[in-house]
């Protein structure tokens, strides 16, 4: 257990000082409450600063790996601020993903000036060797302002590919992390009007999600105002895959760790993926979305159960990850609908207005979030499904070994039936239709 996993105390209804000093949860939700540091605020990481900086073009010339085998193993002792520490973490998972696939060839070890600072940063913030949601997303862009819901004013730090697409890829997140803060403070408050049986607030509650959502809905929505769809697949989607379930993009054994002096080992981990975004967890941590194992077949042929939301929770930082896992002691708001719903259907016993006003706040909430997840399918489809199966025109690295050119080869040999691999190493469409039917299950089976 990591030595930041301590029991947290009860979480008071509203994100005050405590909340956020336990938790990280802020004002604007999972994001922090200033926009991030652009630079480390010691010159000694400069070596670092320089190679972010310049890291399209590397990538562009195939020079990143020979500048970041010349860079120097640095020490993290300068490392002031929870800020620097974050920007520690973004600039070397940038650097790690730039550097093992920014060749015609994805590189399968990870040389010390990475690794050694690398896996001291990760344990200091709880998240794992690799570039994860909160790093390309969450800590990974700069705002004029305190409020991070205009996706027009605000714009990612790093990019692997230097184009608008990308940073606005990142940016849509962003906001949609922004707009979701509210849903935060308000299910909190929810789950404590339940605790004193004021039914009527949390149906209030309720009947504000839908509307919620399809703010944050409409938002996903705007990706492709400045993110083609061509660029995101072939350009930008390879340099965020992981090491995880990645032979056919080469890596059969994943990534060696370098850790100098004899010291390493192989590592297989997952990529960055919106999956790992805490405030989508946290709807269904509220709603009581269940999300079981799925049953899948291994490389080995052999089946095996997978709980992806909860292995993706390691994905997520420590902090959020503690939020998350302590929301099911503050009550639950389906068990106490479904009981609502079983006293009615099974004893006959007449249920109160509050009680009835209560349960069709529910269903329209978790049907709300379902259409939220069917918008989420539609867009995987655009930039993911077609992209794939049309293939590549236009500039790029077409020889290049990474998670496109593997995707696309696997979709133009098998068409409909091929399983798209996602950043995050699972099979792509099966995985979020069987979410989506999960989401929808939890409202439609409270009769």
């Amino acid at each position: 257990m990591s030595p930041h996993a301590v029991i947290t105390p009860t979480i008071s209804p509203v994100i005050d000082e405590a909340i956020t000093k336990e938790f990280a949860v802020t004002e604007n939700g999972f994001l922090p409450k200033s926009a991030p540091s652009k630079r480390l605020s010691d010159s000694y990481y400069a070596p670092w600063e320089r190679l972010a900086y310049r890291l399209p073009l590397l990538i562009q010339e195939e020079r990143i790996r020979c500048e970041v085998d010349l860079l120097p193993v640095l020490s993290v002792d300068n490392l002031r601020s929870e800020e620097d520490w974050r920007r520690a973490y973004v600039i070397l998972t940038f650097l790690t993903h730039g550097y093992i696939w920014g060749g015609q060839k994805a590189a399968e070890i990870l040389p010390p000036a990475i690794t050694v600072p690398l896996l001291k940063i990760s344990s200091h913030l709880e998240l794992p060797p690799v570039a994860t949601y909160a790093g390309l997303a969450l800590w990974n862009f700069a705002s004029p302002s305190s409020s991070f819901e205009d996706v027009e004013s605000l714009k990612a730090l790093l990019t692997f590919t230097g184009t608008e697409d990308e940073s606005w890829f990142y940016m849509v997140s962003v906001a949609m992390e922004c707009q979701g803060a509210q849903v935060i403070s308000k299910m909190l408050r929810a789950l404590e009007a339940l605790r004193v049986r004021d039914l009527d607030s949390v149906s209030a509650a309720l009947e504000w999600l839908p509307e919620r959502f399809r703010t944050i809905g409409d938002m996903l929505d705007r990706m492709h105002e400045r993110c083609d769809p061509m660029v995101f697949y072939h350009d930008i989607r390879p340099f965020l895959a992981g090491t995880k379930n990645m032979s056919a993009a080469g890596l059969p054994r994943g990534v060696f760790f370098d850790e100098g002096d004899g010291k390493g080992k192989w590592t297989e981990l997952r990529g960055g993926s919106n999956g790992q975004s805490s405030l989508i967890q946290f709807f269904d941590e509220v709603l009581g979305v269940e999300h079981k194992p799925a049953t899948r077949q291994s490389p080995t042929g052999k089946k095996e159960e997978v709980s992806y939301h909860e292995e993706v929770r390691g994905y997520m930082p420590g902090p959020h990850r503690r939020f998350l896992e302590h929301l099911p002691r503050l009550g639950s708001i389906r068990n106490y609908v479904a009981q609502i719903a079983d006293r009615e259907g099974n004893d006959g016993e007449a249920i109160s207005p509050e009680e009835a006003r209560l349960r069709v706040a529910y269903k329209g909430a978790t049907a709300a979030l379902t259409e939220f997840r069917n918008r989420h399918l539609n867009l995987v489809a655009r930039f993911i499904i077609l992209p794939a199966r049309q293939g590549r025109n236009g500039p790029g690295r077409p020889g290049a070994e990474n998670l496109a050119s593997a995707s696309s080869a696997l979709a133009r040999q098998k068409g409909a039936q091929a399983e798209l691999t996602g950043t995050g190493g699972t099979a792509l469409l099966p995985f979020l239709k069987h979410v989506r039917d999960e989401t929808w299950r939890a409202g439609s089976e409270i009769k």
